[in-house]
């Protein structure tokens, strides 16, 4: 059933992935040629880079599935299905998919190494690792508080400038500046996961960072992300005033912020994933066409 593989993948989590790429893409767009020019997109190269990430994020996700249902804490879970944890698929399927999105990621980023330069080979090496020894191995750092530091470092700050910087082969500071709100959307996806796992990860020994914090000061976590999200926002408009756009963004995420305040727990929580997801996406695709028209215009 290619459904059960879709459900696997966890499309909610995706704009994790995609939101990366389109603003790293975008503030490299609006890039100096050196001439008074504006540096045109590689539309092969931001394809490339878009595939990398959503099969590296897709991967993620499958090791996350067959790590906890090998070690069975996903057995009493609140949140969405699990593969392994459910019977739809075996501990052995799953890891050979996350095998499998891991290939596609290296292919992807192969090609870029092959037409950029191999330095991207320690990057998406570095990347995979980290992708793995999140909820992989013996001891995953994502179950000792560490997660929200790997999704910033690599759903932010690399994907992002390496979105950029696979157009124009440098980088500068507004690549550094976009990673921020970038990085800090796609903690706060993995914040309302958490939150709403507290008892069964606490149950189960996964000390994440949201255990460590307990629930109110989770919640209060939550609040301030999107608080710095905006005022990264700002950051990004110093450099390219249209950027602001990106705010309007935000909007979406009220809902969300309004559930979280009032102490939603469990199942009710899971909705509250999905509406982060879109305030994500819809934030990042504003920033993004904000950067774009600052960089056209200046």
């Amino acid at each position: 059933m290619t459904s059960r593989w879709v459900l696997g993948a966890r499309p909610r989590t995706l704009p994790v992935a995609v939101v990366p790429v389109a603003v790293g893409t975008a503030a490299a767009l609006g890039f100096g040629d050196g001439s008074g020019g504006v540096e045109p997109v590689i539309v092969w190269r931001a394809v490339a880079a878009l595939v990398a990430s959503l099969a590296l994020q897709v991967a993620t996700n499958f090791v996350n599935d067959y790590a906890d249902g090998e070690r069975g804490t996903d057995d009493t879970r609140v949140g969405p299905v699990r593969l392994v944890a459910s019977g739809l698929a075996t501990a052995r399927e799953v890891k050979f998919a996350a095998l499998a999105a891991f290939g596609v990621a290296g292919v992807a980023g192969g090609a870029l190494a092959y037409a950029i330069g191999w330095e991207l080979l320690a990057v998406g090496a570095l990347s995979m690792l980290a992708g793995w020894a999140y909820t992989g191995g013996p001891k995953p750092y994502g179950y000792l508080g560490l997660g929200e530091v790997f999704v910033f470092v690599f759903f932010g700050l690399v994907a992002t400038v390496g979105s950029f910087y696979v157009q124009v082969e440098t980088v500068n500071l507004l690549a550094f500046l976009a990673a921020i709100p970038v990085g800090l959307l796609a903690v706060a996806l993995l914040v309302i996961n958490n939150l709403r796992d507290i008892p069964g990860d606490s149950a189960s020994g996964k000390q994440t960072l949201a255990v460590r914090l307990g629930d109110h000061r989770t919640r209060q976590l939550y609040v301030g992300l999107l608080g710095a999200v905006a005022f990264g926002i700002v950051l990004c408009s110093i450099v390219r005033p249209p950027a602001l756009v990106g705010l309007i963004g935000l909007l979406a995420a009220r809902g969300p912020l309004q559930a979280v305040r009032q102490g939603s727990t469990g199942r009710d929580l899971i909705p509250v994933l999905g509406m982060t997801g879109k305030a994500q996406l819809f934030t990042g695709l504003l920033l993004a066409a904000g950067l774009v028209v600052g960089g056209l215009v200046d």
